[in-house]
């Protein structure tokens, strides 16, 4: 491809209305409530489990902060992504581990979140905080690798 060859053109970005903005902020409120009543339905009905706001934070980070391991557990249900950072390049399971969710950090290990991932992983807001009990959970997950399984380097 060269510079003279025409590059096709970015697709626009769709405006959306007052309604519909006040419609996706009243679904972070419903994440930071716990409200899984009203929240799970939208998502079932299409609204992206993944969707995040201005500061990154996703449904399941808020709702992880918060202190909802409920709601935590239904959207990784639903297929949230576990690993996703925010604005702040915080997880969820940073979160959980920072508000001391044993819950919320079992269910987020059990569903593939890295307890490394990001600038501020769930490690990091162990050591900084001296959450020993989360640290021991972490460290149980890690070593809980299948002694069955040969190519299980913890096994």
């Amino acid at each position: 491809m060269t510079s003279d060859t025409p590059h096709p053109a970015p697709e626009p970005t769709p405006e959306l209305t007052d309604d519909q903005l006040e419609f996706l902020n009243s679904l972070f409120d419903l994440a930071r409530a716990g409200d899984g009543e009203q929240l799970l339905p939208a998502i079932d009905q299409g609204v992206p489990v993944n969707l995040s706001n201005h500061k990154g934070d996703t449904l399941l980070i808020l709702a992880t902060y918060n202190n909802h391991p409920e709601l935590v557990t239904a959207l990784i249900e639903r297929g949230a992504e576990v690993n996703r950072l925010n604005g702040r390049g915080q997880s969820a399971l940073s979160c959980a581990v920072f508000v001391q969710s044993e819950e919320s950090v079992r269910a987020l290990l059990a569903a593939g979140a890295d307890p490394d991932e990001g600038p501020v992983s769930a490690r990091a807001a162990v050591e900084m905080f001296g959450l020993d009990s989360m640290r021991a959970l972490l460290e149980a997950h890690a070593g809980s690798g299948d002694p069955t399984d040969p190519t299980d380097p913890v096994a």
